[in-house]
């Protein structure tokens, strides 16, 4: 049996008044979803576990088959094991983003989506500046990076754990003071956050953004604090050798956390203009060789947080078009098969964030029987019966239950 699932992150929306009404999903060309939506069965689960923020890091694990109240300790340890950096028992690792700060606002959570080469340049640059014994910053991808500090004892390395710490996409806009974290330990944070402001902003690379009209990375914004989490290999937890294939830190450092093979795909940028024509064919290639694959795009969710309906659309339109297409044809000649596609969780153009609204999935494949639904959206899912209140729940059903 092979075992694939297609991940658009953040397709899911919420009618859109400019679409009269219907989604991006629904409005979208997606011949393929709808051909899985017509042969398979659509249902709707919670990816989001109550009490937890809705984001990419607890709802990807869920639909991995991990329980993330029993496995996320937080968002930086994930990415930290796919960058190559290794945290101590007293560390705690924090995403930092490159952010555009303008006066008290915080109006760009990406930079401009700031090239890797920029960026490279701009953390080596805050690493040698504001690094110390305790401190260090690490280049990740584009504005997603990381900083590590070490506790110096376990009361502290509690306090860094417990600050509220606002993700920068979710305050697009507002005030940077009011957002700042607070609490025992927030001023060793906020040091470091107005420190690289200071030094940021005089950059050369900087001063030729702003020159060019593009957004300047003028900050750091610290957030997704964790400690180093233990995780079962996806071989232990449900007997399966696989593939991950994304272009994020964040997916594939849970990739080697739990063993799968973690293929990097030439021309993956995590954006709009990612290669979706070798994510699918990569995908194919990996089912050819394991038992399963999961597969990552990031492009709907950044045009979620960007409000960009279009470019939402055309994002959804190439995930069917080279991901889910090819996977499909190729799982047929494979016969015994089990598809599941699903977003991660919903970023709605109108709200640009995360939201833990239920999503839409589809399972196709061996001994599954039609729903008899003609297409794919949020709204035929909502009508069906078949509903897991949560994300991790899904996937077990979907590996380990005769259909």
């Amino acid at each position: 049996m092979k075992y694939a699932i297609l991940v658009a992150d953040g397709m899911s929306d919420r009618p859109v008044e400019a679409l009269d009404g219907k989604t991006p999903l629904e409005v979208a060309k997606i011949p393929f979803m709808n051909e899985l939506a017509q042969a398979g069965r659509l249902g709707t689960a919670f990816t989001i576990p109550k009490g937890m923020s809705p984001g990419s890091d607890t709802a990807n694990l869920a639909l991995l088959g991990y329980d993330p109240k029993k496995y996320y300790t937080g968002r930086g340890p994930l990415e930290a094991a796919n960058i190559g950096v290794k945290l101590g028992d007293m560390d705690a690792a924090f995403r930092c983003n490159l952010i555009t700060a303008s006066g008290d606002i915080l109006s760009d959570y990406s930079a401009g989506h700031i090239t890797d080469k920029e960026s490279k340049i701009l953390m080596e640059f805050v690493d040698a500046k504001l690094q110390d014994d305790f401190v260090r910053f690490y280049h990740g991808r584009s504005y997603r990076n990381l900083m590590v500090i070490r506790a110096r004892d376990r009361d502290e390395l509690e306090a860094f754990l417990k600050l509220p710490c606002v993700p920068p996409h979710n305050m697009t806009g507002e005030s940077i003071t009011r957002n700042l974290p607070k609490g025992h330990g927030a001023e060793t944070l906020i040091k470091f956050m107005n420190s690289s402001r200071q030094i940021l902003e005089k950059h050369e690379i900087n001063k030729v953004r702003v020159d060019l009209k593009e957004n300047p990375a003028n900050m750091i914004w610290l957030w997704g604090q964790g400690t180093n989490p233990s995780l079962p290999t996806y071989k232990e937890l449900f007997g399966l050798d696989g593939s991950m294939i994304s272009a994020v830190d964040l997916l594939k450092g849970i990739g080697r956390l739990i063993g799968l093979d973690v293929l990097d795909v030439p021309g993956a940028t995590g954006y709009y203009d990612t290669n979706y024509k070798g994510k699918g064919e990569y995908a194919v290639a990996a089912l050819k060789k394991n038992d399963f694959v999961f597969v990552h795009v990031e492009a709907p969710d950044e045009a979620g947080h960007n409000g960009d309906v279009r470019q939402k659309i055309e994002a959804i339109e190439n995930f069917d078009k080279f991901i889910v297409g090819p996977a499909l044809n190729a799982l047929k000649l494979m016969k015994d098969y089990r598809l599941l596609v699903l977003p991660d969780h919903a970023t709605p153009v109108s709200v640009r964030t995360h939201v833990d609204d239920p999503v839409p999935f589809v399972i196709a494949g061996k001994g599954i029987a039609s729903s008899g639904v003609l297409a794919f959206s949020e709204a035929n899912a909502a009508q069906s019966k078949f509903k897991f209140k949560n994300g991790f729940s899904l996937t077990e059903y979907f590996i380990k239950k005769e259909l």
